[in-house]
């Protein structure tokens, strides 16, 4: 592969290819796996080559808050993978819906989101951009009527994520991509449940594929990061929210994520079929009286989730009678499954909802969203799949004794 050349062979290659191969040019020193650039800053050859470089006249690396080989490989990696022109990586996944924010809106302008959001992502619109003169308006996020109502001249920005957390709610990307550009608007779609394994929202009709790395892309727990992948256009004004601003994505999390994204699509099918077994597991157990998994017939929205999707994902919600006691109760009896607000890991997790990731929501918010005293959120991992639903029955079995 010659990248003076700028021939880039790999947007025409498999997504499991790409997920190996794409993004790489070699140094002079023929490395086979990706090197780390652990560096602040570059060198050059002459106050003349700095002053180039520096004014953007010529291409090159000029300091790593926003000029890496590490990370600019990662960034044409997950682009590739997304189907997208380019790629800004960040510091987290919430990084990178701030730099959205920050690059493509400004005083006046509106969102609309769906109410069936991360708590973060609730806390960032409504406690921090509204101090800045951005209003959010929130809707169902299956309701495409609720979308097109909530619509003004002043909408700038979709916001959605499908599958969403932990309900596994699913909207009809294409549907929603019209209405957002019938109305002059972009459409962000959260895509950390599926990833690129499973669905590619461009491909769809959405503008912005927003990722949290690390989840899924990492897929063992080990670093933080975040990703936006678009058009050019959009991706220039969130690029220079990086460089000015700073949240930036370190060069050894960027290496990490390029090994994780080595083994996407095959941890992304075990995911799925663990998280399947429980599903229907947990759907038949006495105990449990309502079970949140597109991947299940019983799904409200399951033919919807299988026409867009490649999978179901690995991240279910299933609530009990007795409310938060009995909730803690399930969990607490666990002996496998981590106790973590964190998802996406080779390690299944679980939490609850309503006084973690979503804890800091108005009750209000919390009934909107779906978000029960009684909901258990599972991201099922890659263990033998009988011994997460023995650690699960523990707690589930003293229920109904």
């Amino acid at each position: 592969m010659n990248e003076e050349s700028g021939f880039e062979p790999w947007h025409d290659w498999a997504l499991d290819t790409q997920a190996i191969r794409a993004g790489h040019a070699r140094t002079a020193e023929q490395e086979h796996g990706e090197p780390i650039f652990p560096t602040s800053s570059f060198v050059y050859g002459s106050a003349a080559e700095a002053a180039r470089k520096f004014g953007g006249d010529e291409p090159g690396n000029i300091y790593s808050r926003f000029t890496n080989p590490t990370v600019r490989t990662f960034e044409k990696r997950l682009a590739a993978m997304e189907g997208g022109e380019r790629c800004v990586a960040t510091s987290s996944g919430m990084a990178a819906i701030l730099s959205t924010a920050l690059g493509l809106l400004e005083a006046g302008d509106e969102i609309v989101a769906s109410r069936s959001l991360f708590g973060s992502s609730v806390s960032l619109f409504d406690k921090y951009l509204a101090k800045f003169g951005i209003v959010t308006h929130y809707v169902e996020l299956s309701n495409l009527e609720a979308w097109e109502a909530a619509m003004t001249p002043r909408t700038k920005l979709l916001f959605a994520e499908t599958p969403s957390n932990p309900l596994s709610e699913v909207v009809d990307i294409p549907a929603l991509a019209d209405i957002a550009h019938r109305h002059g608007a972009l459409l962000a779609i959260d895509n950390c449940f599926l990833t690129p394994a499973l669905q590619r929202p461009l491909t769809l009709g959405a503008d912005l594929v927003i990722h949290s790395a690390t989840k899924y892309l990492d897929g063992q727990g080990r670093a933080l990061g975040g990703a936006v992948v678009g058009r050019d256009q959009e991706l220039e004004a969130l690029y220079g929210v990086v460089r000015t601003c700073g949240p930036c994505m370190s060069p050894f999390n960027a290496w990490v994520f390029l090994k994780g994204l080595e083994t996407l699509s095959l941890r992304m099918r075990a995911h799925c079929d663990n998280a399947l077994a429980l599903a229907r597991f947990l759907e038949a157990h006495p105990a449990v009286t309502q079970v949140h998994y597109s991947g299940l017939e019983t799904h409200p929205q399951h033919r919807l989730a299988a026409d867009q999707q490649r999978g179901f994902g690995g991240v279910l919600g299933f609530e009990v009678e007795g409310g938060r006691e009995a909730a803690w109760s399930v969990i607490d009896a666990t002996r496998i499954l981590s106790i973590t607000g964190n998802l996406g890991d080779v390690k299944s997790t679980v939490g609850h909802p309503a006084t973690t990731t979503h804890g800091r929501l108005s009750a209000e918010q919390k009934a909107a969203a779906g978000i029960a005293e009684g909901l258990v959120r599972v991201s099922v991992g890659l263990e033998d799949i009988e011994d997460i639903k023995a650690d699960l029955a523990r707690g589930l079995d003293a229920l109904v004794r």
